[in-house]
């Protein structure tokens, strides 16, 4: 066998497993991944039930496969999901293919996103903030958090509900 072969051999068995390694071990914290896993669930009857957990994974609908991590906040009618307003990747495909899966935990659920704009998304975002201690904007003298270069009420809020 001549070395290009051999090469051509050892490079393909690399791709190859380094495939199959990212397949079942993605996503990273800021790395997405392909697989969300999990048992496919029915809604409760109150997402509040869910709550307890500090991280999910969240797969959008479409192509190529997707999946994140997101803080979120499961409150009476569904799931709360917020991003800094840096026109990521993840919240642009939300509005143009909002269904998608969560998981928390060992339960995936089927849900619909739509994004809150304006004022609106101010009661979620408190919800959000209240929840992994984040300040909306102000400390607690009223002067604006120096170093915050996005403040929590500048973000981006997703609300998900089960389809």
């Amino acid at each position: 066998m001549s070395k290009v072969k051999w090469a051509a051999i050892v490079v393909g068995s690399a791709v190859a497993l380094g495939l199959v390694y990212y397949v079942f071990s993605a996503p990273y914290t800021r790395f997405p991944g392909v697989r969300i896993g999990g048992e496919l669930t029915a809604a409760p009857g109150d997402w509040g039930s869910v709550n307890g957990g500090r991280v999910a994974l969240l797969k959008l609908d479409g192509f190529p496969p997707f999946v994140i991590h997101v803080w979120y906040v499961a409150e009476g009618g569904g799931i709360i999901t917020a991003t800094r307003p840096d026109n990521g990747y993840w919240a642009r495909r939300v509005r143009t293919r909002p269904n998608g899966w969560l998981r928390i935990g060992d339960r995936t659920y089927a849900l619909s996103g739509k994004e809150v704009v304006g004022e609106a998304r101010i009661p979620y975002l408190e919800k959000y903030g209240a929840k992994y201690k984040m300040p909306m904007r102000y400390d607690f003298n009223g002067e604006i958090i120096p170093g915050v270069n996005e403040p929590l009420h500048t973000w981006e809020v997703f609300y998900w509900t089960a389809r």
